[in-house]
């Protein structure tokens, strides 16, 4: 098997200089992956490359992929990634996923970034205060999700209302209300982030759901899922399509 023109094209400009030591040890099944994953699922609709690859990182958090992470980073920068939003994925992930899981691919990307010439730290990117928080994260709930969701970290029984209150000021208020990101990237991420991660169906349905609902349509979280799909396999990524359809279903209804 030879490499197509479409993958040997992507491979030359997003992963230059010296090929990965798989092309020595095992060069079949790297001139199989390379086709299938730089050329029959990158032409898999038409989602912009940056979008693609900020997928990419994501889905690479969400099932622990740090090697994969640190060879992908630098060709999602080279793709128009900047490191605001390669910091801000970062960031998040570590609400969905949790800082254990996170934090070694901090040392993965600050090394990436070192070599590619960035400065760090980077800005800060907080436009919230302890003081407006729980606020401002309430809000983004309901912009996302709807009015519904309006007041949620005063619900539930009062021994485990502290965690709805964390969701609404520390997962909402500190995290998405950061620069960098949008609403929309920012729900594709956790799309990315639940599905990669696995046995969050309830959440992925959830916020499949919040995708739809601010603009991040049914066709494009099966793009985003495509992309996401060589990098952690067909059953978690079949299971997160069961959650779009899902959630797809009950917008309907």
């Amino acid at each position: 098997m030879a490499l197509s023109a479409h993958a040997r094209e992507t491979l030359s400009r997003l992963f230059p200089g010296a090929p990965s030591s798989l092309w020595e040890t095992d060069p079949d099944f790297m001139e199989l992956f390379t086709n299938f994953a730089l050329d029959e699922v990158a032409r898999q609709g038409d989602l912009d490359e940056p979008t693609r690859m900020m997928a990419i990182l994501a889905t690479l958090l969400g099932c622990q992929g740090a090697e994969e992470f640190r060879v992908q980073l630098p060709a999602a920068l080279r793709a128009g990634v900047t490191p605001v939003q390669t910091k801000e994925i970062l960031y998040q992930a570590v609400a969905y996923l949790g800082m254990g899981r996170v934090r070694p691919f901090f040392d993965v990307t600050n090394r990436v970034l070192r070599e590619q010439g960035v400065s760090l730290p980077l800005p800060a990117g907080a436009t919230t205060t302890a003081e407006t928080r729980l606020t401002a994260g309430n809000q983004a709930q309901v912009d996302i999700f709807g009015e519904g969701m309006r007041g949620f970290q005063d619900s539930g029984p009062e021994e485990s209302r502290h965690i709805n209150r964390w969701l609404a000021d520390n997962c909402f208020g500190d995290y998405y209300t950061r620069k960098g990101l949008d609403y929309r990237q920012r729900e594709m991420i956790t799309f990315c982030f639940l599905a990669a991660q696995g046995g969050c169906e309830p959440q992925l349905t959830s916020h499949a759901a919040g995708n739809m609902r601010i603009g991040n349509g049914k066709a494009f979280l099966i793009q985003v899922l495509s992309q996401c799909l060589p990098y952690i396999g067909y059953p978690r990524s079949l299971n997160a399509l069961r959650c779009v359809n899902e959630a797809a279903k009950a917008a309907e209804s």
